[in-house]
């Protein structure tokens, strides 16, 4: 609650950088999610942002931490890390600057939950 802003009139358009996913990449990731809710992989998913990051995480059942996440990078340190795809430990899997591309290349079905 410490973070609320009451904004009136904002005359400063553009100055804040994107806090969210855009309309393209949030449609990506939902077009995934539909594919592998279909397949009965994915249960729920939940969204989480932050100063640095956004995060679409994903839940397999109902569980107290996600066991992937897609996030966007909002302070990348390299233009490769724009995207990211981490486990439960916060391990990074996979990194890209081209949310399609690292949606496309990545094999889904073999990502698995290890307990």
């Amino acid at each position: 609650m410490k973070n609320l802003r009451l904004v009136i009139n904002n005359d400063k358009k553009g100055v804040e950088k994107e806090k969210f996913f855009i309309k393209k990449e949030l449609q990506c990731i939902l077009n995934l999610y539909a594919k592998m809710v279909s397949n009965g992989s994915w249960k729920d998913y939940s969204f989480s942002s932050g100063s640095r990051e956004v995060s679409f995480e994903v839940y397999q059942r109902n569980s107290d931490k996600p066991f992937l996440r897609i996030t966007k990078n909002l302070k990348p340190t390299y233009l490769n890390e724009k995207f990211l795809i981490k486990d439960r430990n916060g391990n990074i899997l996979k990194k890209s600057e081209n949310l399609n591309s690292l949606i496309n290349k990545t094999s889904w079905n073999k990502l698995r939950l290890i307990k």
